[in-house]
């Protein structure tokens, strides 16, 4: 089973070694109904980079990149993992083989800031990166996801400042929180935020900045009725 998604997945601590073997993310799988009922030795991890907006039911508007990385949870290149990285990049596209948290936590630094930000402003990627008040804001968010990464053993390739100007090259792209937001689809507030948050609060670190756009996203999507209140 390949989970695709944005953010942290349920199945995060499985294989991922002492102290925090086995523990469930009460903000993605509450009460652990996924791990129980899936079971975590099914998962395959997959980071998207591919930029899209849902044009209308059934149909995606593909707006740039093409990889999917995929990983083990236990960061092994199995011979089903490579099978799958295989048929991906027969069908065209770029699949690489990697240590999948570490790409998680990459993609995941960019999605905990810019993501809410932009619900907030209903700005697209470009302005939030660039206008100098939000990206402050952002930068600020970045900085307490990282040290929450480092924590857990996980350190970040590249600069805050690479990863922002990466966002800022992407375009006028309007976030998957803002697109949800404008489509009255649920807000995936707790996958990408909640969950740092939550893992912050495990490793000791202090997120005031996560803790005050969290704070307001949620409220943002409550009023709205795209979060449960």
């Amino acid at each position: 089973m390949v989970t695709a998604q944005n953010g942290l997945p349920w199945w995060y601590f499985y294989k991922v070694g002492e102290p925090y073997e086995g523990l469930q993310l009460e903000s993605v799988d509450p009460g652990g109904r996924q791990w129980t009922g899936i079971g975590p030795e099914r998962a395959i991890g997959c980071v998207v980079y591919v930029a899209s907006e849902i044009a209308e039911p059934g149909v995606i508007r593909h707006l740039s990149g093409n990889r999917f990385t995929l990983g083990e949870p236990s960061g092994a290149k199995t011979a089903r993992v490579k099978a799958i990285s295989r048929a991906l990049i027969g069908a065209g596209v770029r699949a690489p083989v990697r240590n999948i948290r570490h790409e998680m936590w990459l993609k995941l630094w960019g999605n905990v800031s810019f993501n809410p930000i932009s619900g907030l402003t209903l700005a697209t990627l470009d302005k939030v990166a660039t206008e100098p008040g939000t990206r402050g804001v952002a930068r600020a968010m970045m900085e307490e996801t990282r040290e929450i990464a480092a924590a857990l053993g996980v350190h970040l390739r590249i600069g805050i400042e690479r990863r922002i100007e990466g966002a800022v090259a992407v375009g006028a792209h309007r976030t998957s929180m803002l697109q949800d937001l404008e489509k009255g689809r649920a807000m995936e507030i707790d996958a990408l935020v909640t969950s740092v948050q939550e893992l912050g609060r495990l490793v000791g670190v202090a997120t005031p900045a996560i803790d005050i756009v969290l704070a307001l996203v949620r409220q943002r999507a409550e009023v709205a009725r795209l979060y449960p209140g």
